[in-house]
């Protein structure tokens, strides 16, 4: 039978069509409604002449109303493209020019040819004759930058899609999860879409807000709470008498590093919970995953090769997949999709290293490796360590160039409020921790560090921006032994 992504939600449409599938404040859409919607938009979108193959670009902030124009699209054998509804005017543009599409629907913020709202409104039309659609067409195209480089369009199939929301792909517990992620990527879609397979609800929230997060567990008395690493840390910060949590199973994590400290922290806090960690891109789906029989006994590694996925390291250490999973390719960018897919293998674009019993670890990007003094520095190695530092609320390095060294490690640095951090105290922490040339030579204080929008990767290019406009390292700082 084939897999499309538009069949997804007919099972519990017909099974449980009373049962919540989102919520979102304080409005519900059951199985059943979720299913009435589509099918009106599929007659709406069909007689503006959307059609197979058509891009179609969804453009505003989350909304359980986007859920039936997601389907809606599949089942017409469309493509939907989200938008970022926070991009700049030239990042708009750049989009829209790139994907070509035959038709932008917008909500109330955001002007497209047509609003959503007024596809749900229009007049019941008869049913119109499904196209056939094959299991290895393009059902969405993704634009993502990761920590660097030109956006570029990910294509995803029926079929992929399919395989990575099975329940079978080990995403959480069944019994309801909480999402935090903006519907404009991929993670906004996938978790839930996973849950919507299970016939389980999701509870939408506006992303990283603590209470909000927590509000939605006391609420909904949902099992499973996915939370980036920089998340966690301001849930662990907040206050968390007042919410009951009980329900609470699964306090997963994954997108960026993990401390064995924050872990350790997440489990104090939530007792009766389990965690785990999924490593994974957009292109490629999940790649490794950590279960939570090996979170504390594999201290910083990002786990075993997910089910159906092949995982093995290139020559220079890169990470490289294979799996029935990844993605068609880059949108109109066959350059871009021959050296990604290179040998059939996904080229990740991350460093790691691999133990005597096969466990990953992701040690760094390969264009961030620091060369300094002659040695090589993974910088997420070193992010790692600085974290866990007295003082500091969120850290980062990157290499900044060196007349002597060729690159010296400069440590950005979000200090806690009232705190005071300076060079000699981190070079003190990193004592025993770190082989002497990784330690930080450098020392810039800022306000907050530049991450990806939902994923919160570092951009380390930026920082090297930074610090080249402050040239003048803090005093007392030392050149490379």
């Amino acid at each position: 039978m084939p897999l499309h992504i538009g069949d997804l939600v007919r099972t519990p449409s017909e099974n449980a069509p009373l049962t919540v599938a989102a919520t979102k404040g304080s409005r519900h859409l059951t199985f059943g409604e979720l299913e009435d919607s589509t099918g009106h938009l599929v007659r709406a979108l069909a007689a503006r002449r959307i059609a197979y193959g058509d891009r179609v670009i969804w453009w505003g902030d989350t909304t359980l109303d986007a859920i039936a124009l997601w389907f809606a699209l599949a089942r017409l054998g469309a493509v939907v493209v989200p938008m970022n509804p926070g991009s700049t005017p030239e990042e708009t543009k750049a989009l829209l020019d790139r994907a070509d599409p035959a038709l932008i629907v917008g909500d109330e913020a955001h002007a497209g040819d047509v609003a959503l709202a007024a596809l749900l409104a229009d007049p019941a039309r008869t049913g119109i004759t499904p196209p056939v659609i094959d299991e290895n067409d393009p059902h969405v195209i993704f634009f993502t930058s990761g920590s660097s480089g030109r956006p570029k369009g990910v294509e995803l199939s029926h079929r992929a899609s399919r395989l990575r929301v099975s329940k079978s792909a080990g995403m959480g517990q069944t019994g309801g999860m909480v999402c935090m992620f903006p519907q404009f990527h991929m993670a906004g879609w996938y978790g839930p879409m996973n849950a919507w397979n299970a016939g389980d609800e999701v509870v939408y929230v506006e992303r990283g807000d603590p209470d909000a997060l927590l509000g939605a567990v006391h609420e909904r008395g949902v099992v499973r709470l996915y939370a980036i690493p920089a998340v966690w840390r301001r849930i662990l910060d907040t206050d968390r008498s007042a919410y009951d949590l009980s329900s609470l199973r699964a306090c997963d994590t994954g997108t960026s590093a993990t401390t064995p400290e924050l872990l350790r922290a997440i489990a104090d806090a939530f007792p009766g919970t389990t965690t785990s960690i999924t490593y994974g891109s957009t292109e490629a789906g999940a790649v490794c995953q950590l279960w939570p029989t090996d979170i504390f006994r594999k201290p910083g590694s990002v786990g075993l090769p997910a089910l159906g996925s092949e995982v093995r390291l290139a020559e220079d250490g890169e990470i490289l997949v294979r799996n029935s999973m990844l993605m068609n390719g880059y949108f109109r960018d066959p350059e871009a999709t021959a050296a990604a897919l290179a040998g059939g293998w996904f080229h990740t674009g991350d460093l790691g290293v691999q133990d005597e019993e096969g466990y990953f670890s992701i040690v760094g990007r390969a264009g961030d490796v620091i060369r300094t003094g002659g040695e090589s520095v993974a910088p997420v190695e070193v992010d790692l360590v600085l974290q866990g530092a007295p003082g500091v609320a969120d850290a980062a390095v990157a290499g900044t160039p060196d007349d002597n060294w060729g690159e010296v490690i400069c440590a950005f640095v979000v200090p806690r409020p009232g705190e005071t951090v300076d060079l000699a105290s981190l070079r003190q922490h990193c004592e025993g921790r770190l082989a002497a040339f990784k330690h930080p030579r450098r020392l810039m204080l800022v306000e907050s560090l530049p991450r990806t929008g939902a994923t919160r990767q570092i951009q380390r290019r930026i920082l090297v921006e930074w610090a080249r406009r402050d040239a003048t390292p803090e005093a007392g700082s030392e050149s490379p032994p």
